[in-house]
């Protein structure tokens, strides 16, 4: 409207070429604000909004508590964690340096910033989802060769190699998502408005940006989630053999069951991170084919990124839900931070010899408890004989093997904190 206001009133004192350029500087102008212009309705920006608010709340929680931990833990944590380590990070960050922008766009039904922001949010979020894909698919690789091969490229495992390969991720995620910086690719608006990434339609502009946008899809997206899916299949495949194998010979095994247990963990990893963003990755590839710019309604474009967002926020969960480790440090941190939710908790003392626990008449308990201790001690090790049937005498100390206890016979233990090693035993049962 403004453009033709202007026109009208330069027409009779300006020249036809100035009143040209004025126009098209116009349309321009209407068409970049029309581009980062919200595509959706004010009520469905602030649900938008919202959402994306609530993902950044937790995953900022989750992730900073998986940092905490690994920071607390950092002397004992395996070198193949340090991959675990690095998806924290990358969920972490990316929540709290880019996502903020596209919380305030949707309160304020418009994009901030407009080309400047898009592209810092675009450049941003390609590098960390790069990251997130190449992280994932070094621990499924180094899963299967620890699994399979673990013997042949356990060398490979070590923690040098693993830091190498953490910043060789950083590397090739930065450089190739530079590339639209110089002429290669561009990052514009989604296609409703609130949001910034690679100018998929530009397979139809140029051969460069053609190149680009194929490259992005089969060597960056489709072969690491190719990789991802095959190693965590034969990772299935191979722990269900060995540990058919073994139930078969009627073996039980601690270790089996602790293997089974990583190993489902890292596929929940690896299948929540793959299902999370393969509708955002269809419908981006749908979009290459399409020269026009509507061949479906914004909302369809919504609830893909809104799925691909909410995979920053899985892992903290799967880990809790997994690993008894992650579950026990946990549990320290909070009474570290909350020191009545420990209570008055009754330990048992490890001693270099068994446990013995020594059953007493109910009626003797108060009497006979520093007896009882004292026996315990000067006797070592209490053995069960046939005459010592568990059940209490008036007046005598009965001794009873500690595997077995009856009921409702008071148990006399120390009220002394449970030492490490008790923790460490229970974990691996």
């Amino acid at each position: 409207m403004e453009c033709v206001v202007l026109a009208f009133t330069f027409s009779d004192g300006e020249d036809s070429r100035d009143l040209v350029e004025m126009l098209l500087n116009c349309t321009s102008d209407n068409r970049t604000s029309s581009l980062f212009t919200s595509k959706l309705s004010a009520a469905a920006d602030i649900c938008v909004g919202l959402a994306i608010l609530s993902m950044v709340v937790l995953s900022v929680l989750g992730n900073g508590v998986v940092l905490l931990i690994c920071y607390r833990r950092r002397k004992k944590m395996a070198s193949t964690e340090l991959l675990c380590v690095n998806l924290a990070v990358v969920d972490f960050l990316c929540c709290i340096c880019f996502y903020p922008l596209s919380i305030l766009s949707s309160f304020r039904h418009a994009w901030l910033g407009e080309n400047f922001t898009c592209v810092y949010y675009g450049l941003g979020c390609f590098i960390f989802g790069l990251c997130g894909m190449f992280t994932i698919a070094a621990i499924s690789i180094f899963r299967y060769l620890k699994t399979c091969y673990s013997l042949v490229y356990a060398v490979w495992l070590e923690g040098t190699n693993i830091r190498l390969l953490c910043c060789g991720i950083w590397l090739v995620a930065t450089v190739w998502s530079s590339f639209p910086l110089f002429g290669w690719g561009e990052y514009v608006p989604e296609p409703y408005g609130l949001s910034c990434t690679i100018a998929w339609r530009g397979y139809h502009t140029s051969a460069k940006d053609a190149f680009y946008v194929i490259c992005s899809f089969i060597c960056f997206t489709l072969l690491p989630v190719l990789l991802i899916v095959v190693s965590q299949c034969q990772i299935i495949y191979k722990v269900s053999r060995f540990s058919y194998s073994l139930s078969a010979r009627g073996i039980q095994n601690n270790l089996r069951h602790a293997e089974k247990r990583l190993s489902m963990m890292f596929f929940c990893i690896s299948l929540g991170y793959v299902v999370a963003w393969a509708p955002y990755a269809i419908v981006s590839f749908l979009f290459i084919f399409h020269k026009e710019n509507q061949y479906m309604a914004p909302e369809g474009f919504v609830f893909p990124a809104l799925f691909a967002k909410s995979s920053h926020i899985y892992n903290p969960f799967i880990y809790f839900y997994f690993n008894k480790t992650f579950q026990r440090e946990l549990q320290s941190l909070l009474m570290s931070f909350f020191p009545k939710m420990g209570g008055n908790r009754v330990g048992v003392h490890i001693a270099p010899d068994p446990i013995h626990i020594q059953l007493q008449d109910r009626s003797n308990v108060g009497k006979r408890s520093a007896l009882s201790h004292d026996h315990m001690h000067s006797k070592g090790r209490v053995k069960c004989s046939k005459g010592t049937s568990g059940s209490p005498t008036h007046g005598r100390l009965v001794p009873n093997c500690w595997v077995s206890s009856p009921k409702n016979v008071p148990i006399i233990l120390e009220n002394k904190p449970v030492s490490d090693s008790l923790s460490a035993y229970t974990d691996s049962i």
